[in-house]
């Protein structure tokens, strides 16, 4: 919780409002830790980042017309790396991570969602390969959509 609610207020002052005081929430780490889907980047002997890997679709992506059938799909939340820790390449690090891990798990596909007000994640995503798709909306976050992208892994 520490790392995105600095994340956010770094975000917040540079005036992309895709993280508050709603969301990211405890309740979710909880979850991810829950169904060990959470993984943490350490450096310095401190937890610099962390990233969920999830075969479990959220109900917001119903509606998207993906590029793979939901069959062997891994998703990406909460992506975060410590400000104090940015701009060294860990975010690279945790998504090539999580990119290897569904090659090694069979996975047919990454999906995953970023704040349309991002574009710094948006060219991350696009450079890494990745297909920007369709909006979805979280009210609670923003009145701004947020856009899928999927990589194919086969």
């Amino acid at each position: 919780m520490e790392i995105t609610r600095a994340c956010a207020q770094k975000m917040i002052h540079e005036g992309i409002y895709q993280w508050n005081e709603t969301y990211p929430h405890p309740e979710a780490f909880i979850t991810d830790i829950e169904r060990e889907e959470l993984y943490v980047l350490i450096s310095e002997e401190v937890i610099a980042g962390c990233i969920v890997i999830s075969t479990f679709k959220d109900d917001v992506y119903e509606p998207v017309t993906w590029l793979s059938e939901d069959v062997n799909n891994y998703y990406i939340h909460r992506l975060a790396i410590h400000p104090d820790y940015q701009h060294r390449g860990m975010a690279k690090t945790l998504m090539d991570f999580a990119e290897s891990f569904a090659r090694k798990h069979n996975g047919d596909s990454i999906r995953l969602d970023t704040f349309s007000k991002n574009k710094r994640n948006q060219r991350f995503y696009e450079a890494r390969g990745y297909t920007r798709l369709e909006e979805i909306y979280f009210p609670k976050q923003s009145e701004f959509p947020f856009f899928c992208f999927e990589l194919l892994l086969k």
